[in-house]
């Protein structure tokens, strides 16, 4: 009978194991909040989000939205395997004269958190 019980605990352990591992995919941004400083009047407003996945599934960045038209993200194109890293590409619009604070936000196919928030912030100065 004690056999038994330990055979059981031990298939439950195997099954309960081999689940954990199938996390599905996991992304990791370096940084979640870029800022720009003070930065000049119509001077490179494209900032990169670099990240990878550290599940064991494909990742795919199924939509990347900013908060309003004058900040324009692109994300990758396709899926990113386990191991890998990609970019999400954000412009502001520098020709903006003054302080801004702008969301980008990402929907992927994570099961834990599919949506991640992030934010670029900044000053552009007015035109010399």
């Amino acid at each position: 009978m004690k056999l038994r019980h330990y055979l059981n605990l031990l298939f439950l352990f195997v099954i309960s194991s081999a689940f954990a591992q199938e996390s599905g995919a996991e992304i990791n941004f370096e940084t979640s909040t870029i800022d720009y400083g003070i930065i000049s009047n119509g001077s490179d407003g494209q900032r990169i989000f670099s990240f990878s996945n550290s599940g064991n599934t494909d990742l795919i960045i199924q939509n990347v939205q900013s908060s309003c038209g004058c900040t324009v993200p692109k994300k990758p194109d396709g899926p990113i395997a386990p191991g890998k890293s990609s970019e999400i590409i954000v412009r502001y619009d520098t020709n903006r004269v003054g302080p801004f604070r702008k969301t980008i936000t990402v929907t992927t196919n994570v099961l834990k958190n599919p949506i991640i928030a992030l934010k670029i912030k900044g000053t552009v100065l007015p035109k010399e």
